[in-house]
């Protein structure tokens, strides 16, 4: 909780409770169903939720931003940042309906009120968004594919509408996609070494 705090030092008293209660609504879950590797809940805020809340430092989304977490396992990187921009709304979307059940248990124990999920495909959403988000879902180009539909063209940020995912360029293997690709360092947001190496890849251009 320490870590959050050291970053984001404008939180609200609501916010600061909701992150910290992230420790144990995870950790009970997780004794129940792999929401997080088992071997990696010690290492919750840092290489989950902090990690998630990098895009938190690339982009202040305004209210009422819609943003879609396609593929979002364990509540990342959505779920940080729904509690970060009480006044976005986000949509949790995954195909595995007992991990949304756990995280749909702890969106109703924070009181989230800016949090949709669903069990859904990706290829069967037809809903419109300011942005999408993921974390290593599937290579970048494969991911741009499944959302390109679902991003609405007007955009209202600096930032133009797109995808900001958690991954690598190494494994694109569209050249039009890595041509219109910007990274972000993680590293340069947080100064721990585990974000050393870690990037934010941003497109707009599909």
């Amino acid at each position: 909780m320490d870590l959050i705090l050291k970053y984001f030092k404008n939180l609200s008293d609501s916010q600061k409770e909701q992150f910290s209660a992230l420790c144990n609504l995870y950790g009970d879950w997780n004794k129940k169903i792999n929401l997080i590797s088992r071997k990696d809940i010690e290492n919750l805020y840092k290489r989950h939720i902090l990690n998630a809340l990098a895009i938190g430092k690339i982009i202040q989304f305004k209210p009422k931003t819609r943003v879609l977490d396609l593929g979002t396992g364990g509540g990342f990187p959505g779920l940080p940042l729904a509690i970060l921009s009480p006044e976005v709304q986000f949509k949790l979307v995954d195909s595995i309906g007992k991990k949304l059940k756990a995280i749909e248990d702890i969106i109703d124990k924070l009181e989230l009120k800016n949090v949709e999920i669903e069990q859904i495909r990706g290829e069967e959403l037809n809903e419109k968004f300011d942005f999408a988000i993921g974390r290593a879902v599937c290579p970048l180009d494969v991911f741009a594919k499944m959302v390109q539909k679902n991003i609405r063209k007007e955009s209202r940020h600096n930032l133009k509408n797109g995808i900001l995912y958690f991954g690598i360029s190494g494994n694109i293997e569209d050249k039009n996609v890595l041509k219109n690709l910007i990274e972000y360092n993680i590293g340069d947001y947080f100064e721990e070494e585990y974000f050393a190496d870690r990037k934010v890849l941003y497109l707009n251009k599909f």
